[in-house]
């Protein structure tokens, strides 16, 4: 299927981007002021040896707005947001608040500290011009669009040099989302994340997703594909963490096929819905879409990773002393039983 974009410059010089299966048809109307420029920097955690991003402009973001009011809904008489258009499919467009910037410049220097520039790009990705839907409201051809916008976006921005892509997605007010409309974010690193470089890195001393996949317990397996699938991971971090996957090894969503993008949207949508249907309620949840880093192209397998916040109803999943301090994951609910409750909740 055909996949156009439609390119608009926005009133304060951020790009926005439409995406869709037909060609953008519309004129933009009134826009958003620019928003206060604010200055990121990065500090480097000599424990953790890894770097730490500051950005105070950050905390002027909108914060849950009214309906009425939501900056990612269409233009419309009374409303300016983000998006001047009537209508779109995916709409993509540079963060008002970005914690990371292509421009960023160097931090003054600070006694006993070592400081980098912010470097990156932040994106906004509104999957539906609908305020009330959600990934498991999606239609699966929405959803293939979606992963489709994700590999496209992953390219360009790897070839504008960016060392790390992740696209995301945070739901609910329980882990802090700010903005209910269904939308993700894409970020794009000057440097490689700590947590990006471990899995890289152990993925190029063997292939991990691959041999994961071969050895998979049956009954961890939510939907199995011809050619990707979903399932709870036997190590999982998280009660009722899902895992999608292709069976074959391809770096980042753009080199998927159609038959894999088809799957994968498929499971991707089942899954949002069985996680949604658990406890008959939303599932706060974080998703990740793990795409190879600069250099580790040949021996990367992507994968789209969903941790829940819900352990059963009412209750959250907090990450709490021994989680925070030690980084040792306690977990209430064994893969196992996660996959079998997973399984048969209506989906």
């Amino acid at each position: 299927m055909s996949l156009f974009v439609h390119r608009h410059e926005k009133a304060d010089g951020r790009e926005l981007l439409l995406y869709g299966r037909a060609p953008h048809q519309g004129i933009a109307g009134p826009e958003l002021e620019a928003a206060p420029a604010g200055r990121s920097h990065l500090r480097w955690h000599p424990l953790r040896q890894e770097w730490v991003a500051y950005a105070g402009a950050r905390q002027a973001r909108t914060f849950l707005p009214q309906a009425a009011e939501c900056p990612l809904c269409v233009s419309q008489a009374g409303r300016i947001g983000e998006i001047p258009f009537s209508d779109f499919e995916i709409a993509v467009f540079e963060n008002r608040f970005p914690a990371f910037s292509a421009d960023a410049e160097m931090p003054d220097a600070i006694r006993g500290l070592t400081l980098a520039q912010a470097g990156g790009r932040c994106e906004v990705i509104v999957y539906s011009p609908d305020h009330r839907s959600s990934l498991a409201g999606l239609s699966d051809e929405r959803l293939e669009l979606l992963i489709e916008v994700w590999g496209a976006r992953v390219k360009v921005l790897r070839d504008m040099g960016f060392v790390a892509v992740l696209p995301f997605e945070n739901r609910g007010e329980e882990i802090g989302v700010t903005l209910h409309h269904p939308h993700g974010q894409i970020y794009a690193f000057s440097f490689l994340p700590a947590q990006l470089a471990r899995a890289a890195k152990a993925q190029a001393e063997a292939p991990l997703i691959a041999q994961l996949i071969e050895t998979l317990d049956p009954a961890l397996i939510l939907r199995a594909g011809q050619a990707a699938l979903s399932f709870v991971p036997p190590f999982a971090m998280y009660p009722y963490e899902v895992w999608l996957a292709p069976r074959r090894r391809v770096a980042s969503p753009d080199e998927l096929t159609d038959t894999e993008r088809s799957d994968l949207a498929q499971a991707l949508g089942d899954a949002m819905r069985r996680l949604d249907a658990l406890f008959d309620a939303p599932m706060p949840y974080i998703l990740t879409v793990q795409t190879a880093p600069q250099g580790f192209e040949d021996t990367f397998h992507m994968t789209i990773e969903i941790h829940p916040f819900r352990r059963d109803t009412n209750k959250l999943k907090y990450l709490a002393g021994v989680e925070q301090g030690a980084g040792v994951f306690l977990v209430d609910v064994l893969p196992e039983e996660a996959a079998r409750r997973l399984r048969a909740a209506s989906a």
